[in-house]
Formats: C-alpha cells, sequence, structure tokens
C-alpha cells in the first residue's frame, strides 16, 4: 500500500510501534480531537509501549470524543505532559476493553488515576473505603468500584506494583466492596439490621489476599442476636432453663431469618447486572452443606457442624478464612473458633488421599477440548501450586505456626524458610505461580470476565504477551514460557511433597534446612503410612552413600513415594522396593532400567504396592523387573510360545527334578507378566488410563493362566515320561482341562481341574498300559509340589466319572462304556467345559468326540434332567456354602456369584446347544453371548449376568493378588480390603461403596437366575 507525504511517514512510524492496523490508526489520529496531538512523539512510543496500541489508540479517542469543550485540552495536556498519568491510562485501554468501554461512559474518571500517581503510594483498604463511601445503590456502587479498579489495574500494567500487591489490593478492593453492599443492605432494611448481628467472611482467593480481577467472590455468612456475645456454645442454669432457651430460640431464629435476608440482599447488590454491567458473584456455596444448607447460620451451628459432618476440603477451604465484612466482633469469635480445627484436619484418616482424590476431581470435570488451554484447573496449571502447598500446610501447620497463611506464595516461602519444600524447588515454583497468575490476570483484565482459558486468537495472545512484556516475538515467546511454566509446576507439584522426606536422612548442602525426623514422620503419616519410623529407615539405607545407585534413587523416590502413597500399602511398596534394590541395586541394567524408563518405575511401584502376590513372584526371580520396561514385556504370550519354551527347558535338563524346576521357573515369571499387566491394567499409569472394559482384564487373566498352566502340565508330562520310559510311553496318554481350567477361565489361585486318558499301544497289555498311565500321573503330581520358592501347581482329578471312589485314568474304551451305562446328569454338566490341554493330540480329539453327544443332547435336556439339575443346585447352595460365610459377598456359591451365573448359562447350553452352534464352547461369556445372540437370553438380562460374572472373577483375582492365597470372599482386614477397592478402581475410603455395589450388581443377577435357571 502506497500512503503519499506525510502520512507515509507516520504509517511507516505505527508499523513500527507496534500497530497492526496502521491505517486505521492513521485516521483516528487524524480525526479532531486528536489533531493537536497526532504529530507528538511522546503520544505516539506511549502508545506504541502498550499491549494493544491499536486499542488504546480507539479507547482514547472514545475518551476524547466524551469529553467537553472545557476539558478536552486538559486531557491532552496531560498526555503531552504527564508521563506517570499517560502510561497509565494508555497502559489500561491498551490492555484492557472493559475500563476504555467504562471511561467512555465515565470521561472524567480518568482523572482517578491522579490520585496515586506517586510509584510509592498504594491505596489499601482505607481508600477503598473511602472511594466507595458516596455509593447508595447498587448502580453507583458498581461504577465507583470499577473507578477504584481502575488505579489498580492501571498501576499494575505499567509495572508499579506487583503480582502480589495487585492481588492483595484486589482482595482489599473486594473486602470494600463487601462493606459497601452490606451497608446499601442495611439501609434498605434498617429493622432487619437492628434484629440481628451478621458477620461475612471471605474464602478463597479473597480471604486469602490474593484475588484475581474477576472471580467469583466466596462468603460464608455467620449470624447471631443482636447485642449479643457469639459464643460457640453456651450452658443454661438450672431454674428456668427451659423457658429460657425457649425464648432464646425464638429470638435467635428471628435473628437468623433478618441476616439471612440482609446476606441475600448483599450478595444481589453484587451479583446482578444492571447498565453498569456486574461486579462479581457472590457465592456461599463453601458453607456448611453447601447449596443444600442454610445461607446463615450461629457460630455454634457452625461448629457442630464442623466437629461432626464436615470433609476433608472444607477445613482445606477453611484455610483462607478470614472475617472482612459485618461484625467485627462475631467475624473473630468464628476465626478463633474454626481455626484449631483446620490445623487438626490433617489427623483425619485419608486426609492425602481425600485431597488428591478432589484435586483428581476437578481435573476429570474439565472438558476435553479445553484441557490444554486451562490456566487454572488445568495439569500443571495454578491450582496444583495452591493443592499442594496447602496440603502441606495442614500436614506441617499443626506444630508450626508460621505456615499460617492464606496467601499461596507467602506460604510457599514460609515452607522453603522452614526445609518443608526445598529452597531450589520453592523458587522454581514461586516464578511459575507467578507467571501463570500474571497471564491470569491480563486474561480477565480484557473484558472483566470470569475466565481461565488462554485465548486461541492471534490477536489476543499478541496482546496478552505484549502485556507481559513479550515484545519480540509476543506469540511464540509466550506460549514457549507459559509450556515452559505448566511444565515446571507438573514435574514439582508431587516432588514438593516427597522430596522433603530424602533430604531428612540424607546429607544437605550446608545452608539447606531439612524436615525434622518429627516433621517426617508427620508427613509420611499423613501419606497413609503406618509405620514412619520404619519407612524412614527404608528411604535412608536407599539413598545413603555416594554410590550411583543411591544418586538414581535419590532422585526417583520422591515420584515412587506419591505412587506408593496411591495404593492401600504405602509400607509394602516402599519395603519391596528396598528388597529389589538390595537384590539387584548393582546389577547395571536395573540401574539404567530405573534412570531411563519413565514406565518402568512406575509400574514397579504400582506392582510392589497392590498386594502380596507379585511382589513374591519377583522377589524369587527379581530379574523379571525388566519386563517392565519392555514396551512389549506385559502383553501375554502364546500357548504355542510357552509350550515351546517349557518343553524345550525341559529337554535340557538332567533330570525329571531339574527339569520340572525349569517350567515352574518360566511359570513363575509368566505368572508376574500377567498379574503385572493385571494390576497395571486395573490401576493405571499418568501415561496410560486404567483399563475400561473389566470383561477384557478377566479374559486376558483366564487366557494367560489357563495357557500357562496347561505349557507347565505339559512340561510335567514330558520329563515324568522321559524318565521312566524315554521318549515313547507305553501307551498314549492325554490330558483333558475341565472345569475353570478347560474354560479358559483359571484364576491365579484354581487348582487344575482335569481327566485322565489312556489308550494302550499296540502290542502293549491292558495292565501295563494301565500301570503305566498311573505312574505318569503319580509322578507328575510328586514333580509340581516339590517344595520350592515357587508356587505349587496342584491337579484336581475328582471330577472324574465316579469323583474320588473311580479310577484315577481310564482307557478311552473304559470311557465310553461309563458314559453310555452309569453317566449322571451333573457328569454330562461337568463336560461341557472339557477340553484337551496336553498329551496326545489325536487321542484328546477322540474324547472330545466321544463326549459332545453328552453335553450337547440332541433335542436337548428332557424335563426330568432340568429337575435333576435344579435339584443338585438348591443342594449345593444349602450344603456348601462356609459356615459363617456372608451369602451376599460370597463370589462363588454367594447371591449372583459365578455358581449361579455359570449353571444358568450351562443349563441353556445343554438344552440348546445341540441347534445353535455358537452355544458349543467351553468359556462362559462366550456362551453367554453366543446365548444373547440366538435369542435365548434377553440382551439387558445377558448384560446382567455378564457384569455379575466378570465382578465376581475379578474379586477373587484381586483377593490372590493382594493376599498372596486364594480366597472366595473379601478380605476382613481394612487394608487388604481396600487393596481390594483400589485393584477394582475404588478411591481411598470407598469400600463400603464397593460391597453397596458388589450386592446391588449380584442381587440383580440372582433375579435373572431365579427367572431363566429355575424357572421362578
Amino acid at each position: 500500500m502506497t500512503v503519499p507525504g506525510r502520512r507515509s511517514s507516520t504509517f511507516i512510524r505505527l508499523l513500527r510501534s507496534g500497530f497492526t492496523d496502521p491505517s486505521a490508526a492513521a485516521r483516528l489520529l487524524d480525526s479532531g480531537v486528536l489533531a493537536a496531538v497526532r504529530t507528538d512523539p511522546v503520544l505516539l512510543d506511549a502508545l506504541g509501549a502498550t499491549a494493544d496500541p491499536d486499542l488504546a489508540l480507539r479507547g482514547l479517542v472514545r475518551i476524547a470524543e466524551a469529553q467537553s469543550p472545557a476539558q478536552l485540552p486538559v486531557l491532552l495536556d496531560t498526555l503531552v505532559s504527564a508521563k506517570p498519568l499517560r502510561d497509565r491510562l494508555l497502559g489500561v485501554l491498551g490492555a484492557s476493553e472493559a475500563l476504555g468501554d467504562h471511561l467512555a461512559r465515565h470521561p472524567q474518571d480518568w482523572r482517578a488515576l491522579v490520585t496515586y500517581e506517586a510509584a510509592d503510594l498504594h491505596p489499601g483498604l482505607a481508600e477503598f473505603e473511602h472511594g466507595l463511601a458516596e455509593a447508595r445503590d447498587p448502580v453507583a456502587l458498581r461504577v465507583a468500584y470499577r473507578r477504584c479498579l481502575l488505579s489498580i489495574a492501571a498501576r499494575d500494567v505499567c509495572g508499579t506494583i506487583d503480582l502480589a500487591q495487585t492481588a492483595a489490593e484486589l482482595a482489599d478492593l473486594a473486602t470494600a466492596t463487601l462493606r459497601a453492599a452490606l451497608r446499601i443492605a442495611s439501609a434498605a432494611a434498617p429493622e432487619d439490621a437492628a434484629a440481628c448481628r451478621l458477620a461475612v467472611i471471605a474464602m478463597g482467593k479473597c480471604g486469602g489476599n490474593e484475588l484475581n480481577y474477576v472471580s467469583d467472590v466466596d462468603v460464608i455468612f455467620v449470624g447471631d442476636t443482636a447485642g449479643t456475645a457469639g459464643t460457640a456454645g453456651g450452658a443454661g442454669t438450672a431454674n428456668g432453663a427451659g423457658a429460657a432457651n425457649a425464648a432464646n430460640g425464638a429470638d435467635e431464629g428471628k435473628a437468623i431469618q433478618a441476616a439471612t435476608r440482609l446476606a441475600s440482599h448483599l450478595m444481589r447488590i453484587c451479583s446482578e447486572t444492571t447498565i453498569e454491567g456486574t461486579i462479581w458473584p457472590v457465592d456461599a456455596n463453601l458453607r456448611p452443606e453447601g447449596r443444600n444448607g442454610p445461607l446463615v447460620r450461629t457460630l455454634a451451628s457452625h461448629l457442630a457442624y464442623y466437629q461432626r459432618w464436615a470433609k476433608t476440603w472444607e477445613f482445606q477451604a477453611l484455610l483462607k478464612a478470614r472475617a472482612v465484612a459485618g461484625d467485627a466482633e462475631l467475624g473473630a469469635q468464628y476465626i478463633d473458633a474454626i481455626t484449631p480445627l483446620v490445623w487438626q484436619a490433617a489427623e483425619r484418616e485419608n486426609f492425602v488421599a481425600d485431597v488428591q482424590k478432589m484435586r483428581r476431581r476437578v481435573v476429570d470435570n474439565i472438558p476435553a477440548a479445553q484441557v490444554e488451554r486451562e490456566l487454572k484447573l488445568g495439569p500443571g496449571g495454578l491450582r496444583d501450586v495452591e493443592f499442594a502447598v496447602q496440603l502441606l500446610q495442614l500436614v506441617h501447620g499443626r506444630s508450626d505456626a508460621t505456615l499460617h497463611s492464606g496467601a499461596t506464595l507467602d506460604a510457599l516461602q514460609a515452607l522453603a524458610a522452614g526445609g518443608y519444600v526445598g529452597r531450589a524447588d520453592a523458587a522454581q515454583l514461586h516464578d511459575a505461580y507467578r507467571f501463570l497468575r500474571a497471564m491470569e490476570h491480563r486474561i480477565q483484565l480484557y473484558r472483566l470476565r470470569r475466565t481461565h482459558l488462554v485465548p486461541e486468537d492471534e490477536n489476543d495472545l499478541r496482546r496478552l504477551g505484549r502485556s507481559l512484556g513479550l515484545r519480540t516475538e509476543p506469540v511464540s515467546e509466550l506460549t514457549r514460557a507459559w509450556r515452559r511454566h505448566t511444565s515446571v509446576v507438573r514435574r514439582l507439584h508431587e516432588k514438593l511433597f516427597y522430596r522433603p522426606l530424602l533430604d531428612a536422612v540424607a546429607q544437605l548442602t550446608p545452608g539447606e534446612t531439612r524436615l525434622s525426623p518429627r516433621a517426617a514422620g508427620q508427613r509420611l503419616e499423613a501419606l497413609g503410612y503406618a509405620d514412619p519410623a520404619s519407612a524412614l529407615r527404608h528411604l535412608e539405607a536407599l539413598t545413603s552413600g555416594v554410590s550411583r545407585k543411591a544418586a538414581i534413587q535419590r532422585t526417583l523416590l520422591p515420584v515412587l513415594l506419591g505412587w506408593f502413597a496411591d495404593s492401600a500399602d504405602p509400607d509394602a511398596g516402599l519395603l519391596n522396593f528396598r528388597k529389589v534394590s538390595d537384590a539387584l541395586g548393582k546389577t547395571p541394567w536395573y540401574l539404567r532400567l530405573l534412570r531411563d524408563e519413565g514406565a518402568a518405575a512406575e509400574n514397579l511401584a504400582r506392582v510392589l504396592s497392590a498386594g502380596r502376590l507379585a511382589p513374591d513372584l519377583l522377589m524369587r526371580a527379581p530379574e523379571a523387573v525388566a519386563l517392565l520396561g519392555d514396551p512389549e514385556g506385559l502383553l501375554p504370550r502364546t500357548h504355542e510360545a510357552l509350550e515351546q519354551e517349557v518343553l524345550a527347558a525341559v529337554g535340557r535338563a538332567g533330570d525329571p527334578e531339574a527339569a520340572v524346576a525349569a517350567a515352574r521357573g518360566v511359570r513363575r515369571r509368566e505368572l508376574f507378566r500377567t498379574a503385572a499387566a493385571d494390576i497395571i491394567g486395573s490401576y493405571g499409569t499418568e501415561d496410560s488410563p486404567a483399563v475400561e472394559d473389566p470383561g477384557a482384564l478377566v479374559d486376558r487373566v483366564g487366557s494367560a493362566v489357563s495357557d500357562l498352566t496347561a505349557a507347565t502340565v505339559a512340561g510335567a508330562l514330558r520329563a515324568a515320561v522321559h524318565s521312566h520310559w524315554g521318549d515313547t510311553l507305553p501307551t498314549r496318554f492325554a490330558i483333558i482341562g475341565v472345569g475353570r481350567f478347560g474354560g479358559h477361565e483359571l484364576g491365579y489361585g484354581s487348582d487344575a481341574d482335569v481327566l485322565f486318558v489312556h489308550e494302550p499301544r499296540e502290542g502293549v497289555e491292558e495292565q501295563e498300559a494301565a500301570r503305566a498311565a498311573q505312574t505318569v500321573i503319580a509322578e507328575m503330581r510328586r514333580l509340581l509340589q516339590l517344595p520350592t520358592t515357587d508356587p505349587p501347581l496342584l491337579i484336581d482329578a475328582d471330577l472324574r466319572p465316579e469323583g474320588r471312589s473311580g479310577p484315577l485314568v481310564r482307557t478311552l474304551a473304559s470311557y465310553a462304556a461309563y458314559y453310555r451305562r452309569w453317566s449322571l446328569t451333573w457328569e454330562s454338566q461337568a463336560l461341557l467345559r472339557a477340553e484337551p490341554v496336553a498329551g496326545d493330540a489325536d487321542l484328546g480329539r477322540r474324547f472330545i468326540d466321544l463326549i459332545d453327544p453328552l453335553r450337547y443332547p440332541m433335542e436337548g435336556l428332557g424335563e426330568d434332567a432340568v429337575r435333576e439339575i435344579r435339584r443338585l443346585k438348591a443342594r449345593m447352595e444349602s450344603e456348601r456354602m462356609p459356615r459363617g460365610a456372608d451369602p451376599t459377598l460370597h463370589t462363588k456359591l454367594g447371591r449372583g456369584g459365578l455358581s449361579d451365573v455359570e449353571w444358568t448359562v450351562q443349563l441353556i447350553q445343554m438344552r440348546h446347544a445341540w441347534a445353535e452352534p455358537g452355544l458349543r464352547t467351553t468359556r462362559t461369556r462366550e456362551a453367554l453371548a453366543a446365548a444373547q445372540a440366538a435369542g435365548l437370553i434377553p440382551t439387558e438380562e445377558a448384560q446382567i449376568l455378564d457384569e455379575a460374572w466378570v465382578l465376581a472373577t475379578r474379586v477373587r483375582n484381586a483377593v490372590m493378588l493382594v493376599r498372596g492365597r486364594a480366597g472366595d470372599t473379601f478380605p476382613a482386614g481394612a487394608r487388604e480390603l481396600a487393596a481390594v477397592g483400589r485393584y477394582l478402581g475404588y478411591a481411598e475410603g470407598t469400600v463400603g461403596e464397593m460391597l453397596d455395589d458388589y450386592r446391588r450388581t449380584t442381587r440383580r443377577a440372582r433375579a435373572v437366575v431365579d427367572e431363566l435357571f429355575y424357572g421362578a
């Protein structure tokens, strides 16, 4: 574009000054109101120094146009001659469109900037109260409020005051505004004002003297009768106490009603929108019972609630409580009464878990599209700093009054001074918090709207960056700085809590302050460690010395301690980590794994603190920890790969004992792989959330353990045969898995239910073949139960024909004869989950061909057979339930448990599989899905049964993982029960909810069973 003559030079100068639309700016400067100063270089330089020169110029023209002929020269002369005032006025106009609108409506309010022109003169509460004193109605109050706000914003954007001073002045202005609003409300209802005492308690950032430009002002109201001293409680006299109490109660009720009307009016005055806009919403939802509770309570009522019903987050909120308006004596009594309760909050059960759960809930409620732009609530945002600081304050403020500050930065400084936070960490967090708060202030100042979202528009980002002093490449510089500071916060906010625990037992550099043993113990106890003294000894053992191992663990342990604390048994996690490190600490690859593989470290922490089974397996072979650092390490291996490895290991062994030891070693490692994957999939990690489909976890565990058991059995069979007969057994021999083994549904503690079948080879006498089969079975059982450090594998053949009274092994012909003449309905039902797992494949297939007509009878079951199955099921329910067991919580035999679902599905299979090929499967969930697809079970009822079966199976797996031994009921111990809950996805302190959910799920399943199985 070509601009002739003088306009050409003006255009270039405007472009260099930062105007994005120099042509429009030149036209505005040429307009009548600014004609006298349009060429003044001082004015152009001042405009160019603002966050948004275009916005500043437009605002200036609007103000100038609103001046009277007599007033305009005064404004223009000020712009040219009074630098501090010029910079403040233009600075505000370039940063805040909303304040520019205010000045256009009230063109003489720019003179308010003259009052505090001196750089060292800062308004306080008294000055703000004076500025609002003339307001007699909500509209006048809004105008006066904006006028005062103008003075704060002007000095803020010019750098005359820092972030802390800005936030403190905003809080003082809010305090003055609340007092003015209460004055207006009282003047409107003098009878209510005379009938009560009302104290306004500021909470949140207002209470902490660190308010934003636009924020809800959180308050709590305390009321009392007029002319009485507020007390936390009272005692009546013996004579006439009843009448006096009744009269007092009536007076108190009237006073609270009057106070409630005043409080409601105060909130409307501040919150409602008028022609002058709004001030800010007054939010009283932090009061006892939140929105459902009374707006105003007496002090005694407040205390009764906090002492009996309050949740942890409510004490965290009270940390910033400050009396700001209304009856000063009543407000002071409230603060004096609640302060001891605040500093006792860390002694509450699950305190740290509650605070961390509250933080996670905040993040989870952010819309996914906004998470990355959330300056306050998102990961690495302001709330992360505030939560971490408040958590530390509440833990250590019990014994250190220097931490009793409502302001985040003041509290952070006190934490560093006391050694509760490392000085370097505190300094980084301080800088990050100041930068993020400054961003928040500038974002809100633009339109005076309550928002914490970083804008997406390029012009908005440019103005934001320039307002923070980033002038070269404001958008890219702002983005880099913002990401850098959020990264610092994300990295430090967890470390902030855990790092000093290591410093408490480590050698520090001169000048550093460490946590005292008492403070370290308090912090560990707050985290959920039952034995803080032992935990400190473990930390000292892990981090002492100058070795590379100690250095790496000093770096890693602050994060590990957080992951341990997220489990139900932090003590066990730390102890197990010490054991693994003692076993592998000098192994180079282990140190590299800890140092370089973030996922491996977190996976290890989850596994070590989730229960006994996985750590026990790992302690017997610590080198298996390498699986946790391999991206493919936790994927289940195929049956073929497992069997090939086991048979190869057996073939290399010199004797049967060594052969089966090798096979059991593979089983131990693979059980650890499966358990680790299960735990990590259930807990989730920072980079990988918990698996959303519990059924997928159950199927993966069942298949993996069943395949592993089959490979181990095949290895034991090979070892037994080789030790007596070399390569060939005198009889063909097959092992048939039944029950959960044949159904690919084994759990960690399941026995291997099997049938044995053999067939003499040509030329071998039947007696010799039978002896060989008996011998090989006995040898297999002996080898698999040899006492070693590996978990035993029990082979159970009690489901064979005639049960324990029948022969252990039969020929195929003997099975055929038995089933033809003597087979009972329950035996046909047991064969529904029969599948060859080891031995002669051809013999196994022929066995399946033999039993298919039995388990899938042509035309289905007759009514007599159905009645027999129902009778057996009812008998089992009454006779096999362990004495004293809760039938609503027994996973196998209880109401709506595994047995209920499996018998229902199996009855459907025996009645309809002859006509529905999809039902011919050994897997319960597959058969249930096939029954639903075939229209034999309504979709909703199939889902109910599936959910109950998956849940019961997961509970059994969880019990084994947690206790290290099998069980069919929930553990009785609180810690073990909590660990089961964590595995199932329940947060700390919600085991009651877990048990209720289990009962509800299985109760619904039992109703379906009653309909489908019993025909009720």
